[in-house]
């Protein structure tokens, strides 16, 4: 059995109830196959993302992306945090993604920031199909991705993603990276945040 077999094993979830196989096997990985992901692929997930459910369809989601060896990935590289710099360094593709803060009649779209999380949810689940990695990343230096990029006022980068295929060895990564690698996958309970006709204060 290859070793990303392996970790991918090491990683389904030990759900309660049961659900899709796919959500059961997505994870956010540090590890990547090294080839670039085909154009086709590509065009299915941003395809994904153009179809999905916004906000009186203002669908209000941006993005920037670059595949590994172009100047435009190393400048995305260089917005990241340094924790993330330690694993990226694999990712064949980096995503930066934003969202536009208002309407086209200049109105705050105070759903922008759900719209573009629920389009990356299902494209997450559209690339998992594809087997490709898709690993989501708050550690990004924001402003300084809006100056280097050039972002026009009026739109907000919120994330940072790396994307590749399931493949690579964990010898490429850090030894405290391995271990948060192949760790058991861990979940609040249901009824930490679903609340049946009232708030439940003691949770």
């Amino acid at each position: 059995m290859k070793e990303i077999e392996e970790v991918k094993l090491e990683n389904i979830a030990h759900t309660k109830y049961d659900i899709l196989t796919f959500f059961k096997l997505r994870y956010s990985p540090r590890m990547f196959d090294d080839k670039h992901i085909e154009k086709t692929h590509m065009d299915q997930l941003f395809e994904t993302i153009r179809w999905s459910p916004s906000s009186s369809n203002l669908q209000p989601w941006r993005f920037i992306y670059a595949k590994k060896g172009t100047e435009a990935y190393e400048s995305i590289f260089d917005c990241l945090s340094d924790f993330n710099k330690r694993w990226t360094i694999h990712a064949p593709l980096l995503m930066l993604a934003a969202y536009k803060e208002k309407d086209d009649e200049g109105k705050e779209n105070f759903h922008a920031l759900h719209d573009l999380g629920l389009s990356l949810g299902l494209m997450t689940v559209q690339a998992q199909f594809l087997n490709i990695g898709v690993h989501h990343m708050a550690g990004v230096d924001w402003e300084k991705a809006q100056k280097v990029f050039n972002v026009p006022a009026g739109f907000h980068i919120s994330t940072a993603i790396a994307l590749g295929y399931y493949g690579g060895s964990l010898d490429d990564l850090p030894k405290d990276l391995k271990e948060q690698e192949t760790a058991e996958r861990k979940r609040i309970g249901q009824e930490k945040f679903a609340f049946k006709e009232a708030w439940n204060k003691k949770k």
